[in-house]
């Protein structure tokens, strides 16, 4: 492998555009250098991933940010395809509590028993802030709903840091989190005069990003009003608000992270 890349498996963000498939929705995959995640496996994880010519068995790592369907309903087939349905135990999950454990009578985890067997080690990450794997430190953003049940990622990598963050409500606090992040993938729901509760639109978004200073931001995650809105006109818009190079996301669009980053900097590098 080596290098660095982006793939986006799926840009939906809401029943109506998931429904009708009017965008994919089979999360990213994320690689750098010898490493390879999948994050967020929604539906049609393993095709899309057939047809953007990715091995599912190269996957190191899977990154759910939540127990809904449209991030964790392929998990179990992305944890098949990197063991060989269980001959080789391998690789890592790191998830909320609510993707594994039934705490609750409302809701069953994505993940199923058996799967979970299958892999090498499953990191819940309710009371965690950093991580592992390999030679990325990640880092858990807590978001405005409780840790166990939506969270976003920052990858913390030698050459720059990427931060997702999906579908989720606005605060101030976010982007205190998100310092230094060099490129931004975030889940945008609602164009600009559309209000959600526990979704973003561009004009939160804008807030965000002001206040984070990227390189890059990456829009994703797109609902009904945002499809009708067209999500280029929104990234524009946003890029013309900001200063900020703003991409809207295409299913199966790759992206190159190192191009994107100011400098390459040594970040884990410790002062004594």
């Amino acid at each position: 492998m080596g290098g660095s890349r982006i793939l986006f498996l799926g840009t939906g963000g809401d029943e109506f555009v998931i429904g009708k498939q009017l965008r994919a929705s089979g999360g990213i995959i994320f690689s750098y250098e010898s490493n390879q995640f999948c994050i967020d496996p929604g539906p049609g994880s393993m095709l899309m991933s057939k047809m953007t010519n990715v091995n599912i068995r190269e996957t190191d790592a899977i990154f759910v940010t939540g127990n809904k369907l449209f991030r964790a309903n392929d998990v179990n087939a992305i944890i098949s395809g990197m063991t060989h349905d269980g001959l080789d135990k391998r690789g890592v999950l790191i998830c909320p509590s609510s993707v594994v454990m039934d705490e609750n009578n409302n809701e069953h985890p994505f993940v199923n028993k058996k799967y979970k067997k299958y892999l090498e080690k499953t990191i819940v990450i309710d009371n965690t802030t950093r991580i592992g794997i390999n030679d990325v430190e990640v880092e858990v953003i807590k978001l405005k709903e409780h840790i166990s049940e939506n969270c976003g990622y920052k990858f913390v990598t030698p050459r720059f840091n990427l931060a997702y963050i999906p579908d989720t409500s606005y605060s101030p606090e976010l982007a205190k989190q998100l310092t230094n992040t060099d490129v931004l993938i975030l889940s945008v729901k609602e164009p600009h005069d559309s209000e959600k509760k526990s979704s973003l639109n561009t004009r939160l978004a804008q807030e965000i990003i002001k206040a984070v200073r990227p390189q890059l931001v990456i829009l994703t995650g797109f609902g009904i009003k945002m499809m009708q809105s067209d999500p280029l006109y929104e990234a524009r818009e946003i890029q013309k608000s900001t200063g900020v190079q703003i991409i809207a996301a295409k299913d199966g669009m790759s992206i190159n992270p190192i191009s994107f980053a100011a400098t390459v900097r040594q970040k884990n590098l410790k002062s004594f």
